[in-house]
């Protein structure tokens, strides 16, 4: 372990938690970049992609690419200021690992901890009431058509969103944590398979007329689902204790690892949108308001073979997800569980976190495009940009007082810090201005 003496003050720099004894010696294994790089990669990927089609159809290809790009570099920003508070709280504590929450509570005290929580508690629910919606939906839609009943059956939409609840949120019940783990990696190679067969398939049938297509007024209500498919800072943690504080290897799996995705979506974006014909959008079909664009090719308006690839995308990105955020709020409520000394068993663990966002989303069929434009203002705004550039200026004035050493990660200093905390407090009057 390297320490730096300052000023009477012991400063953590660098933290060497892979250490192994084969009975004689200890013998360090340093963290790999590539799996950092490939879990922020991992978490980025998810059913926030499926939303992306619909509020960005309106703006046009080229305004919505400007617009993903520069959520991108936000989100990269906001994503290092994380491993960069991360970094110097362990240090300070000398610690080998910490949780966002605990992070928070050690910069900002009980009742940022508090804010924090109760917003990391709101995207969650907020999300599972999205992916439980759509991925019901789907589901639904599915079974009619392989069934060869879509023609003349529509099944309610409680029978969906409970028969996906019961089903997966089943599964996570009673599978052991292996199995989960074997399944989930098999679910994730079926949406990279299908990703790229959509982008192969979808690429045949772009139109010339909808590449064209521009109205840059219409962007910025796009932004907040954008923030929802860039989001993986919640992990950010993970990735500074599995990378021991080393600040150019962190640097280089989130840069990385977010970059991966952003040029899938930018690919996604670009094939789905150039693919919807005029026709299309004469139909009109909408939901909660929104064209889905998906919703269209996926009942096999350019092709069935477009049509059946999307769907097996569409539900399995949504399932991967799923599986995240229920392991997320389980994780969530163990942590309460042992703070207020309270003893939660597996199944009644399990109700809390499946019944009230499956009760939400059979109430309100169309709330997916709604619940993920919420989450993407208000929780990703909070957690994303808000909290960490506050911990960031409180802990660089604490470190002036104590003459200690901190450890950046951004360029820019305060000024930096204020930009984006006033970006993320702008989106928010902005989405409450438009209620």
């Amino acid at each position: 372990m390297k320490t730096v003496l300052k000023s009477e003050q012991q400063q953590i720099t660098r933290l060497f938690s892979h250490l192994e004894f084969d009975g004689n010696q200890l013998n360090h294994q340093p963290g790999s970049v590539l799996g950092s790089t490939a879990l922020i990669a991992g978490t980025t990927i998810g059913a926030g992609i499926l939303a992306l089609p619909a509020v960005t159809l309106p703006s046009g290809i080229l305004p919505s690419t400007t617009v993903i790009i520069a959520v991108w570099l936000y989100t990269l920003f906001s994503g290092l200021l994380i491993a960069e508070v991360t970094l110097n709280v362990m240090g300070a504590e000398g610690i080998s690992s910490i949780g966002f929450l605990a992070i928070v509570e050690k910069t900002l005290g009980k009742v940022g901890a508090r804010i924090a929580g109760a917003t990391y508690l709101f995207m969650h629910y907020a999300l599972l009431v999205a992916y439980i919606n759509k991925g019901g939906d789907i589901l639904g839609s599915a079974f009619t058509k392989i069934a060869g009943l879509d023609n003349i059956l529509i099944l309610p939409n409680w029978v969906g969103t409970t028969t996906f609840t019961l089903l997966f949120g089943g599964i996570l019940y009673l599978g052991k944590e292996r199995f989960i783990q074997k399944l989930n990696s098999a679910f994730v190679a079926i949406v990279i398979i299908s990703f790229f067969g959509l982008l192969l398939l979808g690429s045949g049938q772009i139109k010339s007329d909808q590449l064209l297509f521009q109205n840059w007024d219409a962007v910025g209500s796009a932004v907040s689902v954008i923030c929802v498919a860039l989001f993986y800072h919640n992990v950010v943690p993970v990735v500074v204790t599995q990378l021991e504080g080393d600040i150019p290897k962190i640097r280089q799996s989130i840069i990385i690892g977010s970059a991966i995705p952003l040029i899938m979506f930018l690919a996604w974006n670009a094939v789905i949108l150039g693919s919807v014909s005029p026709d299309m959008l004469k139909n009109n079909l909408k939901v909660g308001g929104v064209f889905d664009p998906l919703q269209v090719l996926r009942a096999g308006a350019s092709g069935e073979l477009l049509g059946l690839v999307l769907t097996v995308f569409s539900e399995f990105a949504i399932i991967t997800s799923f599986i995240g955020f229920v392991y997320g709020l389980v994780a969530f409520f163990q942590d309460i569980s042992q703070i207020t000394k309270a003893e939660f068993s597996r199944l009644p663990l399990f109700s809390l976190v499946l019944f009230p966002p499956m009760s939400l989303g059979t109430i309100n069929p169309t709330i997916f495009f709604t619940a993920l434009d919420y989450t993407g203002i208000f929780s990703i705004s909070v957690l994303g940009g808000i909290i960490p550039a506050i911990m960031s200026w409180r802990q660089r004035e604490q470190q002036k007082l104590v003459n200690g050493i901190y450890q950046s990660l951004i360029p820019g200093g305060k000024i930096t810090l204020t930009v984006m905390i006033a970006i993320a407090l702008s989106l928010i009057i902005k989405q409450i201005l438009s209620i």
